[in-house]
Parts: C-alpha cells; sequence; structure tokens
C-alpha cells in the first residue's frame, strides 16, 4: 500500500496524472491508478502540480543580523519545498547552521560563503586572510550533504580594494573540490562585470543577473545588452535573477528578453526584511514579475524546479519522475489585478496572480499561507 496518492494532477502543461509516493518518492505515475493508499489527495478543479519549488538563493541562517530570515517562513509555507542559502555562513559557522537547519520542515541546502564566517558584515572579503582553503574542503567534507556549493560576492561594498581577486581564489577553491557549482553575486564596480564574467565558466551561476546598476549587464546610455554579456551567456554561465532588495529591474529583464537573453532561473534572494517590507515578499511574487514582461508559465516553473535542481546538482529534485523525492508544489492562478515593484521603485500591473496552496515534501502535505 502507498503512502500517498495525489489523484487528477494536472502539469502547466495539461498532463493530467495520479501519482504515487512511498517512504518519502515518487514510486508510481499513471493516468488512473487503481491501488490504494493510506491517505488521498485530490486536485480541485483549476489546481496544478509541478515538482517542489526551488529557490536557489535565500538567506535563513536565523542567527545572523545583517541578513537573515527562517526556512519555513520562506519555505513550505510560500510553495516553495527546498531552499538554498546563497553564502550567509562561512567554513567557520556553518556547522551552526546546518544543526538549525535540519530542524526544518523545508529542504535546506547551502551554498558556503569563501569568507570563513559569511556575511556578518558587508565588507567579508575586503580581509583576504579570511579566505581559507583548509577551512572550506573541511566544511565540505564535513557536511557533505548539506553544502551543494560556493558563493562569492563580487561588488565594491564587498571586496574593498581586492579588484578581482577574491574571485580568482573561489575559482581555485572550486577547482580543488570537485568543480563545485559557484554562484558570484555581482552589483556595483570595482570589479566591473566584464573582468567577472571573463574569470567565470560553464556552469558557473551570476545572481543578479538584471540588476539595475551602471555595472550590470544594460547599458544605460544606449539601452542595449553590453556586447561581452552576449559571450559569457553562451559560454554557458547561468544567469540566475536573485531578486533582492536591489537586485531587479523591470526594463533590463526586459531589455534582455527582447535581446535574446532569458534567466536559467528565478530567484528571490529573500531575508526578513524584504520579505517583510518588500519588494521581494515571496518567490511566487517574484515568478510573477517574470511572467509580466513576457516569459511564460511553463518556463517559469521550470526555471524554479529542474533548473535550478540541475545547477546546484540536487539529482533527486526537480521532477515529478519515479524515484525522485516527494517534492510537489500544487497551486492555481488568480485572475485579478496586481501591482508589482521592482528593486527600482518601477512598477508593473499583472492580471494573473500564481497562488501555492499545498507544499508536499518528502510525501508529506503543508498548507501554505496562500
Amino acid at each position: 500500500m502507498f503512502d500517498l496518492i495525489i489523484r487528477d494532477a494536472q502539469t502547466i502543461d495539461h498532463k493530467k496524472m495520479d501519482i504515487a509516493i512511498k517512504d518519502g518518492k515518487i514510486v508510481k505515475i499513471e493516468s488512473q491508478i487503481k491501488d490504494s493508499a493510506v491517505n488521498e489527495y485530490h486536485l480541485e478543479e483549476g489546481a496544478f502540480i509541478s515538482a517542489g519549488w526551488i529557490d536557489d538563493h535565500v538567506h535563513c541562517f536565523e542567527e545572523m543580523s545583517l541578513y537573515y530570515d527562517y526556512p519555513d517562513e520562506i519555505g513550505y509555507k510560500q510553495g516553495v519545498t527546498t531552499v538554498i542559502d546563497a553564502g550567509t555562513t562561512g567554513a567557520e559557522n556553518i556547522h551552526r547552521f546546518y544543526d538549525l537547519a535540519k530542524e526544518a520542515t523545508t529542504n535546506v541546502y547551502a551554498l558556503v560563503n569563501i569568507s570563513k564566517w559569511g556575511i556578518v558584515a558587508q565588507d567579508e572579503l575586503a580581509d583576504l586572510s579570511k579566505i581559507k582553503f583548509d577551512l572550506v574542503a573541511q566544511a565540505l567534507r564535513t557536511c557533505p550533504d548539506f553544502i551543494v556549493g560556493l558563493k562569492a560576492r563580487m561588488s565594491k561594498t564587498v571586496i574593498g580594494e581586492n579588484g578581482i581577486k577574491p574571485l580568482v581564489l573561489a575559482k581555485e577553491i572550486q577547482n580543488a573540490n570537485q568543480s563545485l557549482p559557484l554562484m558570484v553575486h555581482i552589483g556595483s564596480a570595482p570589479p566591473s562585470l566584464e573582468t567577472i564574467l571573463a574569470h567565470m565558466e560553464q556552469g558557473d551561476v551570476l545572481t543578479h543577473c538584471f540588476n539595475g546598476k551602471e555595472n550590470g549587464i544594460l547599458n544605460q546610455e544606449n539601452q542595449s545588452i553590453k556586447s561581452f554579456v552576449f559571450d559569457a551567456y553562451h559560454k554557458g554561465i547561468a544567469f540566475d535573477i536573485g531578486h533582492g532588495t536591489d537586485s531587479f529591474n523591470f526594463d533590463v529583464a526586459e531589455h534582455a528578453l527582447a535581446a535574446g537573453i532569458k534567466a536559467s532561473s528565478i530567484s528571490s534572494d529573500i531575508y526578513i526584511r524584504n520579505r517583510t517590507n518588500g519588494p521581494v515578499y515571496d518567490l511566487a511574487t517574484t515568478m510573477e514579475k517574470l511572467a509580466v514582461i513576457g516569459y511564460d508559465w511553463k518556463e517559469i516553473i521550470e526555471k524554479v524546479t529542474a533548473a535550478p535542481a540541475a545547477q546546484f546538482r540536487l539529482n533527486n529534485k526537480g521532477k515529478i519522475a519515479v524515484g525522485y523525492d516527494a517534492d510537489l508544489t500544487i497551486f492555481s492562478f488568480k485572475e485579478e489585478d496586481k501591482v508589482l515593484t521592482d528593486s527600482n521603485g518601477n512598477t508593473r500591473t499583472t492580471s494573473v496572480q500564481i497562488i501555492p496552496t499545498i507544499a508536499v515534501i518528502g510525501g508529506e502535505l503543508f498548507e501554505t499561507n496562500d
């Protein structure tokens, strides 16, 4: 007997199925499963199901003071089944974060900041002595099921006078540790975006890809995408949204889309202040912002499921398939106007809202705060 059967499931592209779950895994998918289960859940008319949403850029180590939140507040309560903390902690304090993360209902993973204490202050990479190769390697050995990548924040308020050196060191750490995924934060220069992209390789993740800063992808004089950005994009560098308080601009995203550059993954860069006060609020709202500029909902769902799972090698997540973890998000759409605000105060109005209602994590059903 199965633990749970989800019946009348419908994906965003209108594929219909029943999904059977046992021991936290998807074990059977058919148009109609005739077997029984301990529990059954029937999707209501108009409801859809996808693989569990993954937010691959959050800050949820609650013991920090600069950027912090609580995994379940930004996780299952918002329809997100998996969060990846993007470098809040470094090798010296990630073990404490791991202990707290295990208490959450939401699946929690982490990128380890190359600075040993993470973001305890805004300028964590201004002192290169805080980058300890041996400490990072030790953290990777002790938390292999928790740490899924590295994080380097490459903007002037973070790196001080160090220029591109922190990224060079991050790449050396990456190459010495099984080429772990590397996420690179971009912001104001120095270093220049062109220099940063020149040091990045296929599979590396560029977050805050559509920020509205002068050092971003858009030439603000003629409103065109800078030429070197196309080279990086076609080289296979992943472009991640990383909305955040100061890092998503509607105009930049629209110009990029018109030029053929789309985000590889959609993430919120959420923490308690921009969740409570905006402009982020939740991952669903970030998804709506990509929809209002022209992304279709099928690709938006892919960019919060299969895409981040592939980027960070979460091999059992991101798909509705036999053998995968039973992490699923059930959602619906509401036709009602909503004003969306980017990080620079620009607005767009959507007429379609996405409303997550149930998060399924390891085969257990959890209601959201819809």
